[in-house]
């Protein structure tokens, strides 16, 4: 039988087992993460002998982070509270998949001068069991991806 490294290796990376890292802040828990895209605007040039295209301008990085509200964690309020006008407190945020004890990263995305857009409430219904979201959208500068 091929030793276990390369049995891991062989198949992908769950999406589920991540941890999050707002700046300094230690390591918090979100359901999901959405928005780490890298993606460049196609520029086209046309001359005498056809069309050509490029890659031009990187697209604006939008981030979204979800998690079930708890009691005395307000940090994600405490951040976009502090937004006024020309002035949003920036963040560089660290998204980790993590291995199966949970500890070391195996891929890492950067996000590099982050500050919220928007803090969205849970939606309330009398009628449901689940849980208490908020959504919070950042707007970020750039997005970088390193593997382990």
């Amino acid at each position: 039988m091929a030793d276990k490294e390369t049995f891991d290796s062989a198949y992908p990376l769950p999406a589920y087992r991540f941890v999050v890292a707002l700046g300094d802040d230690d390591s918090m828990t979100f359901s999901e993460v959405s928005g780490l895209d890298v993606e460049y605007e196609p520029i086209t040039y046309k001359d005498g002998l056809g069309t050509k295209h490029m890659p031009g301008m990187a697209t604006d990085t939008n981030i979204t982070l979800k998690r079930g509200i708890m009691l005395g964690k307000a940090e994600l309020w405490d951040w976009i509270s502090k937004t006024k006008l020309n002035y949003g407190e920036r963040k560089d945020i660290t998204i980790s998949l993590i291995d199966k004890e949970g500890g070391d990263p195996l891929v890492t995305w950067k996000v590099l001068g982050a500050f919220p857009t928007k803090l969205t409430a849970p939606t309330l219904d009398g009628n449901s069991n689940e849980v208490a979201v908020e959504t919070l959208e950042l707007r970020a500068d750039d997005v970088q991806i390193e593997f382990a």
